[in-house]
């Protein structure tokens, strides 16, 4: 591919370096429909331009050989069962909610056995022949099934060394026949199981916001999507990212992630390292609930091929009115891979409906007055898809002046 020469002389010669036209680089790449496997595939020795990433700020402050932070973990085991520990979860579920915006959950439900074929299905569809894997190559938010490499490419400042593959499940799944058959199978079953989580959760975040129990799951069912990410082994990750900094502009999701780690979030200034449990999905609070009100549950409106999503990512912030903390987090690159990981979103894609969306008013008084204005999904999600992962919040635009 030229645009991969182009970079490699770029990098191995301070003298003859060529213009550098990003656009056109962009668009070889994309046109390839090969995403970052291919590169990897092709030989590929050295990052290609567009994915250079600049230093974060924060790592300055971050000490590599600090030891690797451990997320709360909670069990949900005899949840429903024992009326004390449904009360300890929920305080812990709380608690983490407020300080860190993540946490794991095991004991959740979902068989182990489950969880490794869902792995394995994520393999074998991208390690299959890239013609195979190029009917299913798509930019167009519209469609149930898409495949790409970084939804952001032509917007974000720098492309993740990641690719992608999303499907939108509920309300109206798509066909078998739609579907790539390396992983339609354990596919259903895995989002059939992970959706029952996915209530339980709306159920236990209500309870730690003080609300009915039903307050968030009431619109839970109405739909649900998947994104499942392929992280290449990568010759130069001091270079680049899996996924850059970002924080999650949706309401929940439910991550999966393998044995090779990378995740890391942004703490008191500082990036700590999240290494996996196995076993357990980790839950990551995100923008949209920690400012405005329930009734955008159901109209959540972001394509799973979207930011790095297999801990359970909730967007409760927004709808939490800063109750609930939404944590920045990235996934480094790695000499090691592939990684995999497999985000689970709440939600149908009803994007445009013009209704305004604000603090749930439960949460309010006199001395917690709402610190968002209100907005429709429709101006939500477009300037999140508009920006893409360029380090800031999507909630900057929403503050009120103290």
């Amino acid at each position: 591919m030229a645009a991969i020469k182009t970079t490699q002389l770029e990098l191995q010669s301070p003298i003859l370096q060529p213009i550098y036209d990003r656009t056109s680089e962009l668009k070889a790449f994309d046109e390839t429909k090969a995403g970052v496997k291919g590169l990897v595939d092709a030989g590929i020795t050295h990052v290609p331009r567009i994915f250079i990433h600049k230093p974060d700020p924060f790592d300055k402050n971050s000490n590599p050989n600090t030891p690797e932070f451990i997320l709360p973990i909670i069990d949900l085991e005899n949840i429903n069962k024992d009326a004390k520990k449904h009360d300890e979860i929920v305080d812990k579920v709380r608690e983490a909610s407020e300080t860190l915006g993540f946490f794991q959950v095991i004991n959740h439900g979902i068989p182990d056995s489950v969880l490794e074929e869902m792995y394995n299905g994520v393999r074998r569809f991208f390690e299959q022949d890239v013609e195979v894997k190029k009917q299913w190559y798509s930019r167009d938010n519209a469609k149930l099934v898409r495949y790409n490499s970084n939804f952001d490419l032509f917007t974000s400042p720098a492309a993740n060394w990641r690719d992608s593959i999303g499907f939108i499940l509920a309300p109206e799944p798509p066909k078998l026949d739609e579907m790539p058959i390396a992983c339609r199978d354990i596919l259903m079953e895995y989002s059939t199981q992970v959706m029952k989580l996915g209530c339980s959760l709306f159920g236990l975040l209500s309870e730690a916001l003080g609300l009915n129990p039903d307050y968030l799951k009431v619109n839970c069912e109405n739909g649900c999507s998947i994104g499942c990410h392929y992280y290449p082994a990568c010759p130069q990750p001091e270079k680049t990212m899996g996924a850059s900094r970002h924080a999650d502009s949706v309401f929940f999701t439910v991550l999966l992630q393998d044995d090779i780690g990378g995740l890391q979030i942004l703490h008191q200034n500082q990036w700590l390292n999240v290494p996996p449990t196995p076993g357990a999905l980790v839950v990551n609070i995100g923008d949209l609930l920690q400012a405005i009100g329930a009734g955008m549950l159901h109209n959540i409106g972001v394509h799973p091929t979207s930011p790095e999503r297999g801990i359970l990512m909730c967007c409760i912030c927004l709808m939490s009115n800063d109750k609930f903390v939404s944590a920045e987090h990235r996934v480094l690159a790695n000499h090691v891979g592939p990684r995999v990981s497999v985000a689970s979103f709440f939600g149908s894609i009803a994007h445009t409906s013009s209704k305004l969306y604000e603090p749930i008013k439960e949460l309010l008084s006199e001395d917690n007055p709402p610190k968002y204005r209100g907005t429709t999904l429709q101006e939500h999600i477009q300037r999140y898809r508009a920006k893409g992962l360029d380090g800031n919040s999507n909630l900057l635009h929403l503050k009120l002046q103290p």
